[in-house]
């Protein structure tokens, strides 16, 4: 059960990146300190996603099909598409959580946990890599490969946009026309490819979920 102040959960459908961006910063701009946390659960039409620092260079042949949108969060470039969960965590960062307000390391392991947890109902084992924000597959035929990918954007006043995305059941192919988040040669992943056969719907409203029971906690 979430309390009163949990972070609402709000379904987006299938949206435009670009509409969705807007409306992020429009929220995070008219937010006060009253203003309820939300979680934004969407599915996008394929679209490549630069960071601030990304290096157009990691935009390789075949990607020309493809639009590419700059954004204000942190990473380099990735790719959204259908099949893949896409959760927005617009937060306030200064808000008492357990043990105190949360900082922007502590917020993105909470993010990371969130997703290993999910990853384990399906019985797939994800696992962190130092200095490479995002979920990789622990161990199998594909260790190492990408699950997740994690871009923030946490403004002076804690406030909070963009988020994550966690690839289900999509067409692959894209992220080989990219070095995902900068790294040539990166595997990339779905939970189809590793043997769990998930319903999107299901992957969306369970990591959504155990995001607000992970940022409820000192998990």
């Amino acid at each position: 059960m979430t309390s009163p102040t949990s972070p609402e959960i709000k379904h987006l459908g299938k949206a435009d990146y670009d509409s969705t961006f807007a409306a992020m910063r429009a929220f995070t701009d008219a937010r006060t300190p009253d203003t309820r946390d939300e979680l934004w659960i969407v599915e996008h039409a394929p679209v490549y996603t630069l960071g601030l620092g990304a290096d157009r260079g990691h935009l390789l042949a075949g990607a020309s099909g493809i639009p590419v949108v700059q954004t204000d969060r942190g990473g380099e470039v990735t790719y959204h598409g259908p099949g893949q969960v896409v959760i927005y965590l617009l937060m306030d960062l200064r808000r008492n959580k357990p043990g105190g307000k949360l900082y922007a390391r502590q917020f993105v392991h909470k993010i990371e946990q969130a997703i290993i947890n999910v990853l384990q109902a399906y019985n797939l084992v994800g696992e962190r890599v130092e200095g490479a924000p995002g979920i990789y597959m622990a161990g199998g035929d594909h260790k190492g490969a990408k699950i997740a990918a994690l871009g923030l954007k946490v403004r002076g006043n804690g406030c909070t946009y963009h988020g994550l995305s966690l690839n289900v059941a999509m067409d692959l192919a894209p992220f080989s026309w990219i070095n995902p988040c900068g790294y040539a040669g990166l595997e990339t992943v779905d939970m189809r490819t590793v043997g769990a056969q998930a319903i999107l719907s299901d992957v969306q409203q369970q990591l959504a979920e155990e995001l607000v029971r992970v940022l409820a906690t000192n998990e």
